[in-house]
């Protein structure tokens, strides 16, 4: 079966007194027929040429499903006079909800069924769950295209009825108010941008729903939330780089709100509740990795802050929780995360003891500010997630819940992880690299390596463990985490280091990675693969283009790789909120940058790796034509017979297929991709 070959319609592209011509701009038509026509055909030839391993995709995804427990179910969690759990039941693809009133010993109550709401809906996400502060209703929100755009709907428990207010065109977050009568929820613009809240009474229907909030920055997002104390209800409008807070009482909602601090560019903060003062977390005065500082709710802009852990160079500061003895901070040091318990009083503080080379650890569900217990989370790439209560008083814990793997087969101790530090190409920068592997595997230049990267927004790639990743460790493979400069791993110089007009780095360090790990006989490059998704799909990209030789496969999920036709189109979704992440390209330094490393703009007459690339056509990060016409050119120019293979989901978003178990069949895919590449057929 021959490629397909996407027609061209030369469209020409003038900035900054410099010229490109894209002939494939025209991809962009969503309802032109001749669009669908050709990712149609794209399709079939994908099918065509995985034909070979269909029967072995059925297996790899039986085999992925079979280490699932069906019939799972959550921790349950107390919340307002009420235990609240959910659970999955065998040959069903969707959660139940379910609460308990007071004790865990009384009779469940069925909440939400949502596979009787995605029943006949080829794409079913629910946004969020709600309770008023009376328990007597609640809100739910579902998306049914994967754009993320959500329909919010109420129901009566005890009627066991949906009432007639229904909400369209929203994030799908609900915060009821305490007179359990209003609401909050946000409105998206035609570009997916979260940007006005509104207020809206049980009864009446959405046109009369008052805006409280109407974001005109086009680079912010709003959110709405209520503080863990339940006395404060906060609107929240962030960029990249800033931040601003509002807040009124959600016993009086009708009040006026009061900024907390008015935005500045640089400042980041966020902020919660307990007694009489707010509790913010900021970069304020040059703290990069963080401090966290307290202020009275009456006094509570910047010059009123009062200091209560100071800024460290060498720990970032992620995250922290109150309780009404002590506080529990979250931190980041050397690229591992711990987790800090003191008391207010006193000095008497600690550190969880955690052992192993390379992990993740991350404070959990914990609602109750009298409560001693601490509940975290602890994973690696050879630990199944685990959930703990930390008896904070008697430094005593009991392990609350582990992630099972069924099946039979797995056993954590037959496997090896390890942390090693790639040198970067200025000769002094470390990048850390975590790998895991079976520890019968024999590392060499002939075993094959799965190679993971992502590298923006400062969103950090931790070590955890992946079920369906067996599959791949049990054949023979070893799979490494490239951390990488626009991450936060080793904190927030990191992440600067690794954006805007550093953000060569990012693709840099993931190449030398990858040349360390053949250096030092891991594998080589006729057996290193590398994956990535979304703006990892544009590291992808770059790293395909500058360096080709080094890859025998790439696996691009929902690639970002036409970037700066993308960042100057103002129109398409979520374009004016990354501004701060890569640069404005009407600005002609940024723009010349920018081009300097876009995928799509640099495709070059060469051979490239086995590729495979992924997309959904309802996509609201990273609109589908973008994969869709970066592999049209590479079609037209790459000069090899390596596969190129282009799906399009046209029932899913950036996140992919729903349903619990669908997602296992993208992987099943991407993993045959890998093993028919090394001729591992079972």
């Amino acid at each position: 079966m021959k490629a397909p070959k996407a027609k061209k319609i030369p469209h020409r592209l003038f900035i900054h007194n410099d010229e490109r011509i894209d002939p494939y701009f025209w991809l962009n038509q969503r309802e032109n027929p001749e669009v669908k026509a050709y990712l149609e055909q794209e399709n079939n030839y994908a099918q065509n040429k995985m034909k070979d391993t269909e029967v072995f995709q059925n297996r790899l995804f039986e085999e992925m499903k079979a280490r699932y427990k069906e019939d799972d179910e959550s921790l349950p969690y107390f919340y307002n006079s009420y235990w609240y759990l959910v659970k999955f039941e065998k040959g069903k693809d969707y959660p139940l909800f379910f609460r308990k009133f007071q004790s865990l010993g009384n009779p469940e109550e069925l909440i939400l069924d949502v596979n009787k709401i995605a029943e006949g809906k080829d794409y079913l996400s629910v946004g969020s769950v709600s309770f008023t502060e009376d328990n007597k209703l609640f809100a739910y929100s579902t998306d049914e295209t994967g754009r993320r755009i959500y329909t919010i709907y109420i129901k009566d428990i005890n009627k066991g009825i949906l009432l007639d207010d229904i909400i369209e065109n929203t994030t799908g977050n609900v915060v009821w108010a305490n007179d359990n009568e209003h609401f909050f929820y946000i409105k998206k613009d035609k570009n997916l941008r979260a940007f006005q809240v509104f207020r809206h009474r049980l009864g009446t229907a959405q046109e009369e729903d008052v805006l409280v909030y109407h974001e005109e920055d086009a680079t912010f997002n709003v959110s709405v939330s209520k503080t863990k104390s339940r006395e404060y209800i906060f609107i929240s409008s962030s960029s990249t780089v800033s931040d601003e807070h509002r807040f009124i009482p959600a016993n009086n909602i009708f009040s006026d709100w009061t900024v907390v601090q008015p935005r500045e560019v640089d400042l980041e903060y966020a902020v919660e509740h307990f007694q009489d003062c707010f509790y913010i977390l900021t970069n304020e005065g040059g703290a990069a990795n963080f401090k966290l500082v307290k202020t009275l709710v009456n006094q509570c802009s910047k010059e009123n802050w009062e200091e209560i852990l100071p800024h460290r160079e060498d720990v970032l500061l992620e995250g922290f929780e109150i309780f009404r003895e002590f506080l529990v901070v979250e931190e980041r040091k050397q690229g591992l995360l711990q987790i800090n318990i003191r008391k207010w009083e006193g000095d008497n503080r600690y550190y969880l003891p955690f052992s192993e080379e390379t992990y993740t650890a991350y404070i959990g569900v914990n609602l109750d500010f009298d409560s001693k217990g601490l509940r975290y989370g602890y994973t690696s790439l050879t630990q199944p997630a685990a959930t703990f209560e930390y008896d904070m008083e008697n430094k005593t814990q009991v392990l609350l819940k582990e992630q099972e793997v069924l099946g039979g087969k797995f056993d954590k101790n037959n496997y090896q992880s390890e942390r090693i530090w790639a040198k970067s190409r200025d000769g002094e920068t470390l990048i850390p690299i975590s790998l895991v592997y079976k520890k019968d595997t024999v590392l060499s230049p002939e075993t094959p390596l799965l190679l993971y990267g992502y590298g923006s927004y400062g969103h950090t790639v931790d070590a955890s463990f992946s079920r369906g990743r067996l599959s791949l460790l049990d054949r023979g493979f070893i799979f490494a985490v490239a951390h990488i400069r626009g991450g936060e791993y080793l904190g927030r110089a990191w992440y600067e280091n690794g954006k805007m007009l550093k953000k060569k780095n990012t693709f840099y360090d993931f190449i030398d990675c990858a040349q360390f790990l053949i250096d030092r006989k891991y594998t080589s490059a006729e057996h290193l693969y590398a994956m990535g998704g979304s703006a990892g799909g544009l590291l992808m990209g770059v790293v395909m283009n500058e360096a080709p030789d080094l890859f025998n496969g790439i696996v691009a999920q929902v690639p970002f790789v036409d970037v700066v036709t993308t960042m100057l189109d103002e129109d398409i979704p979520l374009t004016t909120g990354e501004f701060d992440e890569w640069g404005n390209p009407k600005n002609e330094e940024y723009y010349h940058y920018m081009k300097s490393y876009s995928p799509y703009d640099n495709v070059a007459t060469k051979s490239y790796p086995n590729i495979l690339v992924t997309t959904g056509f309802n996509d609201s990060q990273v609109q589908y034509w973008e994969p869709a016409k970066w592999v049209a050119k590479l079609r037209d120019l790459k000069t090899d017979n390596n596969l190129l293979i282009f799906k399009t989901d046209f029932s899913s978003g950036h996140s992919g297929a729903s349903g619990r178990f669908e997602s296992l069949k993208d992987d099943a895919l991407e993993y045959a991709f890998l093993l028919k590449l090394e001729n591992i057929k079972d």
